[in-house]
């Protein structure tokens, strides 16, 4: 069963079928999926969701497919972390942390909304799939595709770290590098889904693609024992998974799943591309593009899609942003893997930082409960760390360089 009415204009109010569109013919804003909630009442229950699979799709009521998944089997359902230590160094009472970096099968949150986006364009006949991409969406979308057994075309950014670069054509796309940043990229991808008839998840598929991070907000929710936390700090990049995320809150306190604790959002960008968290500090309602220029790549998007919506849901929940530089991202991705063991990219590590700042002013209270999103592994991004440890001398295999060594090191009280 569907619970799909129809797309509607966020601005207009226009409702529009159920096709392949990327935007509102009359003032051309992005269109969103209307769901029947009324319908949903008394049947989309925690007992219900908590019957389905454990990935994304235990949340398929919620989801705009009209049939059954056909990929993202082993996605989502990701661990949320009480991140006892992490909080402890921050002063914190109540700390989490939603970690997708183990995400499946690209190790990031976009195999939520490519699995989504994927099980649609085949639904609508697509015969190839495509995306523009800093990244970690292509890699999401090359390894669904795969799975999936459709072609897809991955447009990216010259420039991307190597590893995300080997992650992606290992599962066999066709790997399109374009010279300029993601903005630049992704205004071709528009001509280019026109042209070839393609189904790109982020353009003629955006609708369906945003609705599956929600998903990453209903998780969190069930993980926290059907509770909401009162702090979510998120990412922003093209501003998909913040306002979705709240979308999901919003969707369980309708349908009676959890309590309405007016959940405050906040959002995290890198200084160096930090087009909504500036109008944000400055209180305007929309941003000015930027061009991008900082180590967090995954997260440089200069001219955010739903950029705009990300300042609404901030202002209407009573959030605020922060922005951090490329030295206080990678403290930030040590001191996660120190505390916690988790190794994020440097999106993450900006996430973390960026939290840091809004605990430290007051804006987010140590004794309120606290959820920080990762989004996206470290092991795709390894050149952010070069530097940062100094070399390690090997020693002969012997006890007498093994004590040698020992006792050049710094005395530490944990060592006995």
């Amino acid at each position: 069963m569907s619970y799909v009415k129809c797309l509607r204009g966020k601005e207009s109010g226009i409702e529009y079928p159920i096709t392949p569109r990327t935007s509102c013919d009359l003032d051309f804003s992005p269109v969103e999926v209307v769901y029947d909630y009324e319908r949903m009442k008394g049947r989309v229950t925690r007992k219900s969701i908590e019957a389905g699979p454990q990935s994304l799709w235990r949340y398929k009521d919620l989801l705009p497919i009209e049939g059954e998944p056909k990929t993202g089997f082993h996605s989502g359902w990701t661990p949320l972390v009480r991140a006892n230590r992490l909080a402890a160094e921050l002063g914190l009472k109540e700390l989490y942390i939603k970690d997708d970096s183990g995400n499946r099968p690209s190790f990031s949150y976009k195999d939520r909304v490519v699995a989504v986006a994927i099980t649609k364009a085949l639904e609508f006949g697509f015969k190839a799939v495509g995306c523009a991409s800093t990244g970690n969406l292509a890699h999401s979308v090359a390894a669904h595709a795969a799975i999936a057994g459709l072609p897809s075309y991955v447009m990216v950014p010259y420039d991307l770290e190597e590893g995300k670069i080997v992650a992606m054509r290992v599962c066999g796309p066709n790997l399109v590098r374009i010279k300029g940043n993601y903005d630049d990229v992704n205004r071709l991808c528009s001509q280019i889904a026109d042209k070839y008839g393609w189904g790109l998840v982020n353009v003629n598929l955006r609708p369906f693609y945003t609705e599956g991070a929600k998903t990453h907000g209903h998780e969190i929710a069930e993980q926290l024992g059907w509770r909401l936390p009162k702090h979510t700090v998120l990412p922003v990049a093209g501003g998909t998974i913040l306002p979705k995320v709240h979308k999901g809150y919003q969707e369980f306190i309708q349908l009676g799943l959890v309590e309405d604790n007016q959940p405050v959002f906040h959002a995290a960008q890198a200084e160096g591309c930090c087009p909504v968290a500036k109008a944000i500090r400055e209180g305007k309602s929309d941003f000015k593009p930027q061009k991008p220029n900082t180590i967090a790549k995954s997260i440089a998007i200069g001219n955010p899609a739903d950029g705009q919506y990300v300042i609404q849901d901030i202002k209407k929940t009573g959030g605020f942003a922060a922005t951090a530089n490329d030295s206080e991202i990678i403290d930030a991705i040590q001191l996660l893997a120190k505390t916690e063991g988790i190794f994020t990219e440097p999106a993450g590590g900006t996430t973390l930082a960026c939290a840091i700042k809004l605990i430290n002013d007051g804006r987010i209270p140590r004794d309120e409960p606290v959820c920080i999103c990762i989004t996206g592994n470290g092991l795709k991004t390894i050149e952010a760390m070069n530097g940062r440890f100094p070399h390690v001398e090997p020693i002969e295999p012997r006890m007498d360089a093994f004590d040698a060594m020992m006792n050049s090191m710094p005395a530490r009280a944990d060592a006995n």
